[in-house]
This record gives structure tokens, C-alpha cells and sequence, in this order.
């Protein structure tokens, strides 16, 4: 499927789908964008947060309303409600980052204009659920943010255009989805006038290299230095915020881990186990060395070093 080519002055109906933080500087660049109208957005439903049950509208949802522009959402858009109200606004284009629901079969060719995906990622690796997270864990030290046509299997549709990354040392999960956030808008910016104009042709993925991501499971933040080697845990460490986070299970309770780094082990130490050198010192020891704490929290506690948690003397099981 490909763009036809279009008057430069003509205005394109657009309807944008998103929930999550990633997809708002998109949404402010299509609002920004010459010959785009946007005339609905498509977000999760409120939700209750906190304690207290706080009504919470998703990132995406709240500048909306800043935005003054039209919001839908339905809390299933396959629901035929859902199709309906996406069918009545109307669009000759649709862009999605950061919906998290899949689009039904019904609502793909609405559009003339193709139904377009921003993927944060270097598509066809890592596709599915989690691909920041993923890219991190995997120790690339680049990434991408893909422009893509939607399609019925998640995130095979053919590339239309693509934006590089960096992926940086220290990048936590955080700070690589705000800087792939401002690389999607960017990426809307440069290739969208460009696809509309039909001078962009969409290429189909490659069968080669493809690898696809679930969604995170809390469990998944337990940090086994039995199995695991220490680099592979501090990228754990990293890839894991701000959701489930890193942790080990002591006497004392849930110990979360915010910074860590990986350094030489000691003779004897068992691999798995809590160890310290000395007073201000605590690791986890793992089959090539061990992973050195810098930033802890027991679970109901603040973050501290793990100086301060020792002070302390919480029963941690340490050896």
C-alpha cells in the first residue's frame, strides 16, 4: 500500500491514536503539521490511580484536552461502539504511537491515507509489547524509531521511513523512551509531508532478524545472579525502570535496586547470594563476578546507598 500523491494545499482529515508518555511529542508535531487536520484523538479511558482512586487521564489524553481538540475513548476500540466512533470522525489518515490496544481489522483501511505506526524501534527487531526495555536488556548500542504501515500480525507492516537512535551507556529505560519520544516527533516532521506527497514508498520488513517482545511481569524484576551474568543484571537494572524494577528477596524484606554496576567477584562467593567487603559495601554475587549496589530502597523505605542501609543494620542476610 502506498500514499497517492496529493495537492500540497489540500487538508488531510487525521485521527491519532495513543495513550502512554512516548506518544505526545507526536501528537504536538501533527498538531504542528501544514495540511493536517486533526480531528480526533483516540485514547484510553480514564483510570483510578493512587490510594485515593484518583480519575487519571493518560498522557496522551490530558494534552489533548489542553489541546482543545476532540477525544474518543472507548474502552475497547474493537467493540463495535469503538469502530463507530472512529468511523464518524471521519479521517483520510491515522497515526498511532503508544495506543496499547490492537486496531481491528475494520478500522485498518478506513483510512485512504494508510493507517500509520511509530514503533520505537529498528524494526523487525523488537517487535511486540516492550521494545525499550528490550533494546537495553539486549546491550544494542543502537536503536531506531520506525515509521510503519499498520497491519494485522503486530508490528510486521511494510517501513515507510526510519529515524536512528543512540543508545547510550547509562540509558535507563526512562530516558531512552523520552529521547525516542522526541525522535518519533521528528521523525513525523521529516517523513509524513513526504508520504502524503507519495514521494515514500512503504518497503516490506526483512525475514531475517525478527524478535518480539511481551509485556513485563512483575516477576521478571527479580534479579538472579545464580543464571545470570553481572552485565546482563545491570542492564536489568537499567531496562526495569520505572516498572517492575529490579529486586532481590532478604530476611528483611524486598530489596529494590536503582543503580548498580558490574565489578569483579570474590574467591568463595556463591553465585546468587547478598555479599559485603565491609561496612559500606553490599553486591550480588554472580557466576563471572559480581554486581556492585549503588542505589537501594527496602520495600516502604527511601532510596540510599548502600552505606546508609547498613548503618542501619537491617537483617539483610548478607554473607
Amino acid at each position: 500500500m502506498s500514499a497517492a500523491a496529493a495537492d500540497s494545499s489540500s487538508v488531510v482529515r487525521t485521527v491519532f491514536f495513543g495513550s502512554g508518555s512516548f506518544a505526545v511529542p507526536a501528537l504536538e508535531a501533527l498538531v504542528a503539521l501544514a495540511g493536517i487536520r486533526l480531528v480526533g484523538v483516540v485514547s484510553a479511558p480514564d483510570r483510578p490511580v493512587g490510594r485515593k482512586g484518583i480519575l487519571t487521564p493518560t498522557p496522551v489524553a490530558a494534552r489533548a484536552r489542553e489541546l482543545g481538540l476532540e477525544l474518543v475513548q472507548p474502552v475497547r476500540v474493537r467493540r463495535p461502539e469503538g469502530i463507530e466512533a472512529v468511523r464518524a470522525l471521519g479521517p483520510d489518515l491515522a497515526v498511532l504511537a503508544d495506543y496499547g490496544q490492537l486496531i481491528p481489522p475494520q478500522l485498518l483501511d478506513l483510512p485512504q491515507r494508510g493507517f500509520l505506526n511509530l514503533h520505537p524501534s529498528a524494526l523487525p527487531r523488537h517487535r511486540g509489547a516492550s521494545p525499550i526495555p528490550a533494546t537495553i536488556l539486549a546491550g544494542d548500542e543502537s536503536a531506531a524509531v520506525s515509521l510503519m504501515l499498520l497491519a494485522e500480525e503486530m508490528d510486521a507492516g511494510p517501513i515507510v521511513a526510519v529515524e536512528p537512535l543512540e543508545v547510550r551507556p547509562d540509558d535507563t529505560a526512562v530516558t531512552l523512551e523520552e529521547r525516542a519520544a522526541e525522535a518519533a516527533a521528528k521523525l513525523l516532521r521529516r517523513a509524513l509531508p513526504e508520504w502524503l506527497a507519495g514521494r515514500l514508498e512503504a518497503r516490506p520488513q526483512p525475514a531475517e532478524g525478527v524478535t518480539v517482545t511481551r509485556p513485563l511481569r512483575r516477576g521478571d524484576g527479580l534479579l538472579d545472579g545464580s543464571s545470570r551474568a553481572a552485565a546482563e543484571l545491570e542492564r536489568q537494572v537499567r531496562a526495569y525502570q520505572p516498572w517492575p524494577g529490579s529486586y532481590l528477596e532478604t530476611p528483611a524484606g524486598r530489596l529494590i535496586v536503582w543503580r548498580a554496576h558490574s565489578a569483579p567477584g570474590r574467591p568463595g562467593e556463591q553465585a546468587g547470594r547478598l555479599v559485603s567487603a565491609g561496612h559500606d559495601d553490599l553486591a550480588i554475587a554472580t557466576r563471572d563476578g559480581c554486581l556492585a549496589l549503588d542505589e537501594v530502597q527496602l520495600a516502604g523505605g527511601r532510596r540510599m546507598s548502600p552505606a546508609e542501609l547498613l548503618r542501619g543494620r537491617p537483617a539483610l542476610g548478607v554473607r
